[in-house]
């Protein structure tokens, strides 16, 4: 199955927002993809305003975060695999989600690749559908 991850991202940025609040994400800035400023990693870490007046392009993808930021006056890329992202929550009042590490670990495919192929379901031609009358 895929990850909840992106899709509870997604759904708390759009919360925030709606709610006229900031949204601000933390980070692992040492984790494999990760593209952002360096200079404003604390600790590891980086938290960053992905508020839609702050940022442009945003795409909140299921594998990478993406979006272009002015940082100290210098546009800067970033991009961010989902799975790096350790909490979104509002800046305001600090409402939202932390999340854990997630289980696999395997490096999202780099932005803008072709999905991976899904392996085919091995054909039962032994089974037949059965449908069921409910009442």
């Amino acid at each position: 199955m895929t990850s909840t991850r992106p899709y509870l991202i997604r759904a708390l940025y759009e919360w925030i927002e709606d709610n006229g609040l900031t949204p601000h994400i933390l980070v692992d800035a040492e984790a494999p993809g990760v593209t952002v400023p360096k200079q404003h990693v604390r600790e590891g870490q980086i938290v960053l305003n992905i508020n839609s007046a702050a940022v442009r392009d945003l795409r909140l993808g299921n594998d990478w975060i993406e979006f272009s930021a002015r940082f100290g006056g210098v546009a800067r890329a970033i991009q961010i695999p989902v799975v790096a992202v350790l909490a979104i929550y509002a800046h305001e009042n600090g409402q939202g989600m932390a999340f854990g590490e997630e289980k696999g670990g395997d490096e999202p495919p780099p932005p803008g690749s072709p999905p991976p192929d899904k392996p085919d379901k091995p054909a039962r031609p032994d089974r037949r559908p059965a449908l069921k009358i409910v009442k």
